[in-house]
Parts: structure tokens; C-alpha cells; sequence
């Protein structure tokens, strides 16, 4: 046994001199040869200081943003989490416009790619290259304007029920404080409420299933869903512990923390639950399919099933059972909490901007039926929608609140081989001999990452104006020349992405914003209660000031409107 000690002591000191070694490469020698290093960026105050909290903190992130296009234009050079890593900091609409474009050569890392497939599987959101194509021709027709629309009457009911549920623990409220009773309503956490309302939603939209989540909180598949999303994502600290996690995911499985607890328990009941869902739907299709009929479920699972076993669609285009489990867990990630945080987001925007949300009721009570809305058959639920829809201030209102505060803040792409990226205007690049020298394009390396500021673009005060940074829905009627340069699924804003991997559920978030808004708004005033701040926590989160342990929430007074009142 003594014999072996001198030859573990050699490997270990191989071992450690290799590492040393690389590490004198990445730290020292890589600098002089990586191609980003030739862009102008900011410096760094330390060995391992990085620029990742001023750009990823939405309560400074603007500033910084500002200050990189003034010092050092619109291409910039940042560190990010290592000393060798130097990343893309892009606030060029030609730039940015042919990364997000060249989906192929610009992927979500694997450490993204990891911790959206450990909670949620390897759907739309994970899946890259023939993987997300693949997914995504299937999934297409389930997104389809007719589609959508037979949707409408979900968004309505369940607009409807939170309104009764609203209205229901107001007058029932006892113990009002003073505040409350003066304004005659009642301090409710928006973000909680409307949360609870988009995954009742998505639910029923998705694969026809009741949450019931705005009634109570008992729904087994839904808490395995609300405790996965919580614990894993809107309530991580970003720890030393969770980021080795995150690159050596063997240390979860050895020593499991909460969070991995959390998500196999949530898997559990997940697989489970929504697996027989599954697996009834596609009974129900080939049943109807026996007796020469097309099976009626509109919900997004079953167009999913249908368009999978299309006539036209190629068997190897076709996608697992696996693969649909997984992208109807991506359709409650990003349907639910996206749209509800933007739903919370509006209300509080017209909370604090009174003289708007007049505007907009009086608006949207110019079409408000005669009758009760609950007495609306679905023809009718249609035909309201419709006329919501052609809303210009509302349309105003809803634009102006995804551009001003985005769901997703940022996101990052890392390039799979060397590319030569354009600009709008010539970058100033660094010789090695110290000279600088202008260029229409530069080297993108391999394996160096994107940061994209979608916060930065919609708030970018050179493009959309001096008030860029303003609460201004007036602004949509006279738009900057400067904006229709800006890349963007939705009006040339970056919320909804770009590209090949660009939102699908668009059409159906919009619905579900506007008739929730619709509803809300012509039953309710809603005025500020608790100071209310931004965090970037995976989605742009509201939190009390002072209170960010409590975790997500946005206390406002929620008063009902009396006849006649504004």
C-alpha cells in the first residue's frame, strides 16, 4: 500500500501543475489572442471582479446600459462569472438582429440549457438545434390564430372568477385598516392573485385541466408546479453551493439541497398527473379517429397530439411522449408566469399613473356590453374580445408596459463556432500594438457568450426618445424613426425576442392580457399601497422595498367601482 503513495502524490502534483497551467493560459496568454478583448468595455476592478450585477440589476442596469453606449458605443466588451470569460454586450440592432437570427451558431449555453431541462425537461425553451425544430413545426399549429381564438372564452372565465373572488374578500374583509377603510377597498398582493389566476388559465388552455388555484391552493399537480417554479427559480440566491451545483450537477445527486429535493418530488407527481393527462387525450383521439370523427379538444395538448400524428407531417418530424410532457411543462413556465407578471406590472403602472388608468377605463367601458358579462354566451364572449382588441389606447397601454418592463430582462446565446458579426456603425477595435482601428464587422469567437439586453433595447433613450426611460403610452401614436430599426417579434420591441426561437404563445399572451386588463379595470380602481421595487430573479419580479425575503409580491389597493365612479 506505501508503494502506491508516491505515485498518487505524482498524479496529484500532474494534476495540479495541468490545472495551473491551463489556468496561466486562460488568465494570461488566452486575453492576447481572444478577439472580444479588441473591443473598447469597462475594466474591472479586480482579478475576479465582472460586470454581471451592473447589467443583470434592473434598479441600475438603465444607467450602466446608458453610460457603456456613451463611453464605449454600442458593441461593448464585459467580464462575466471567470477573469478569462469576456463576453458580447450588444446594444446594435444589426448586431443583435444577426445573432438572434443565426439561432444555429448562437445557443443558450449548457448551464442555461441544464437548469431550464432539470425542472421543466428539454421542450422549446432547452431544446436546440434539429431538436427545437422539430418541436416547434409540430407545436406551430396548436398556436394558430383560429386556435387562439377558441381560447377566449378560458381567459374570460377566468378573468371573471378572480373578479368574484376579489369582490368576495372585500366585503367579507374584517379588521380593514385605516388606510383601507379611507379608500374603501382592500390591500391585496396583485402578483399573487393574478399568478394564481394565469395558471388557472394555462391549465384549462393548455391540456383542459382545473387548477382551480384561484379558489384554493389544494390542486396536488398545481402545488408540485407552484413549489418547482418557487423554490428552484423565483426564490434562488445564487449561492457559491447552487452555481458548483450548476456546473457539477454529480454534487446534487451526492449531497441533495432543498432545491433538487423540491424539483424530483414535483417530477414525481408531475410524470404522474400530467403523464395520464397525456395519455387520456391521445385515447380520446384515436377513439374519435375509429368512428371517422375529428376529436373537439381545443386546448393546446390536444392540437399537439393532432398536429403529431398529422397525415403530412413525416415520422421521423414526429416527437415522444416525453417531448410533448415536456413542452406542456414549458407552456405553464412561460405562459403563466410571463403574463401574469406583466399583468401585475400594468395594474401597478396604472396604480401609480392615476390619470391613465382613467383614461383607459373610460375606454374600455365605451364597449361594454348592456347586459352582465356573466350572462355573455360564447358567441358573444367573441365578439367583446374583438372590439377589446381594436382598443387603441389599451394597445398603447399593453405596448408600452411590456417595452418599459420586460418579463425577461436579459438573456445570453454562446457562439458554436468562430463568426464574423456586422454593425450599424464602425466599431473602434484595439491592435495588438495599441493602435485602434474602425471596422464594419468583428470576430466572434467560439465558445464566448452574448449578453442580450432586452431591458436595454426597449429602454435605449438614443432610439425611442428622452422619456425612453418614462411610463408614456402616448408615445405609440409617434414612434421615433429610430424604432422601426430595432429588432422584435412584437411592434420593435425585444420582449417577445427575435428570430427563430422567438415567442410562439404571442397571440395567445395578448389575449390573455387584455381581457384580464379589460375585465379588472372596469370593476376596479387600483391605487399604490407598499413602495414596490424591481429584481431580476429568472423574470423581472416586483418586491416590496425592504422585504425581498418575503419573496415576490405587489401589495395595491384594490377598490370596487361603485356606478358611476371613475
Amino acid at each position: 500500500m506505501y508503494s502506491l503513495l508516491p505515485l498518487v502524490l505524482s498524479l496529484l502534483a500532474a494534476a495540479i501543475t495541468a490545472l495551473c497551467l491551463y489556468l496561466f493560459y486562460l488568465i494570461v496568454l488566452w486575453p492576447r489572442h481572444n478577439p472580444l478583448c479588441r473591443l473598447p468595455g469597462p475594466p474591472t476592478r479586480s482579478l475576479f471582479g465582472n460586470h454581471l450585477g451592473a447589467v443583470l440589476d434592473p434598479s441600475r442596469s438603465p444607467r450602466v446600459h446608458e453610460k457603456f453606449i456613451t463611453d464605449y458605443g454600442r458593441n461593448v466588451r464585459i467580464r462575466g462569472l471567470f477573469p478569462w470569460e469576456e463576453r458580447l454586450f450588444t446594444l446594435d440592432p444589426v448586431s443583435l438582429a444577426h445573432i438572434l437570427k443565426h439561432s444555429t451558431i448562437y445557443e443558450k449555453p449548457w448551464q442555461s440549457r441544464a437548469l431550464i431541462s432539470s425542472m421543466i425537461g428539454v421542450g422549446m425553451l432547452a431544446a436546440e438545434g434539429q431538436m427545437h425544430k422539430r418541436q416547434r413545426r409540430v407545436a406551430t399549429p396548436a398556436f394558430s390564430i383560429q386556435n387562439m381564438r377558441a381560447l377566449i372564452p378560458v381567459t374570460f372565465q377566468k378573468g371573471m372568477e378572480l373578479r368574484d373572488r376579489w369582490m368576495s374578500l372585500i366585503s367579507d374583509a374584517r379588521d380593514l385598516s385605516t388606510e383601507e377603510k379611507s379608500c374603501g377597498g382592500m390591500k391585496l398582493d396583485v402578483c399573487h392573485w393574478v399568478s394564481r389566476a394565469t395558471f388557472d388559465v394555462i391549465g384549462l388552455a393548455g391540456f383542459d385541466y382545473q387548477f382551480n388555484a384561484i379558489r384554493d391552493e389544494s390542486n396536488e399537480l398545481f402545488m408540485a408546479y407552484k413549489d418547482m417554479f418557487e423554490t428552484a427559480i423565483s426564490q434562488q440566491k445564487g449561492s457559491l453551493w447552487d452555481l458548483a451545483a450548476l456546473y457539477f450537477p454529480v454534487i446534487d445527486k451526492l449531497w441533495p439541497g432543498e432545491r433538487y429535493k423540491v424539483v424530483k418530488k414535483s417530477h414525481e407527481v408531475i410524470n404522474r398527473v400530467a403523464g395520464r393527462l397525456i395519455q387520456e387525450k391521445k385515447r380520446k383521439i384515436e377513439e374519435a379517429e375509429k368512428v371517422g370523427s375529428m376529436y373537439g379538444g381545443k386546448d393546446l395538448l390536444s392540437a399537439l397530439l393532432k398536429a403529431n400524428v398529422a397525415v403530412d407531417l413525416p415520422p421521423d418530424q414526429r416527437i415522444s411522449d416525453e417531448d410533448i410532457l415536456h413542452n406542456i411543462n414549458t407552456f405553464l413556465f412561460a405562459g403563466s408566469d410571463t403574463s401574469s407578471l406583466t399583468v401585475t406590472w400594468l395594474l401597478y403602472l396604472l396604480a401609480k399613473y392615476p390619470e391613465v388608468q382613467g383614461r383607459l377605463r373610460t375606454e374600455l367601458r365605451s364597449i361594454q356590453p348592456a347586459v352582465p358579462l356573466e350572462s355573455l354566451t360564447q358567441d358573444e364572449i367573441a365578439s367583446l374580445y374583438a372590439a377589446i382588441a381594436e382598443l387603441p389606447y389599451l394597445e398603447n397601454v399593453v405596448r408600452e408596459t411590456l417595452r418599459l418592463i420586460p418579463p425577461v430582462h436579459s438573456s445570453i446565446r454562446v457562439a458554436t463556432q468562430d463568426d464574423v458579426i456586422p454593425t450599424s456603425t464602425p466599431v473602434e477595435l484595439r491592435t495588438r500594438d495599441g493602435r485602434v482601428e474602425k471596422a464594419n464587422s468583428f470576430l466572434m469567437p467560439k465558445g464566448a457568450c452574448v449578453h442580450v439586453p432586452i431591458e436595454a433595447f426597449n429602454l435605449d433613450r438614443e432610439v425611442w426618445g428622452a422619456d425612453g426611460w418614462a411610463f408614456n403610452p402616448d408615445r405609440w401614436d409617434n414612434l421615433p424613426e429610430a424604432v422601426k430599426a430595432q429588432p422584435g417579434l412584437y411592434n420593435n420591441i425585444l420582449t417577445f425576442s427575435a428570430g427563430p426561437r422567438s415567442c410562439i404563445g404571442v397571440k395567445f399572451s395578448i389575449i390573455e392580457i387584455k381581457m384580464f386588463v379589460f375585465i379588472l379595470l372596469t370593476h376596479f380602481k387600483f391605487a399604490p399601497a407598499d413602495p414596490v421595487g424591481k429584481a431580476n430573479v429568472v423574470l423581472t419580479r416586483p418586491y416590496v422595498v425592504d422585504k425581498h425575503r418575503e419573496g415576490s409580491q405587489c401589495p395595491l389597493f384594490v377598490i370596487p367601482l361603485t356606478e358611476g365612479s371613475a
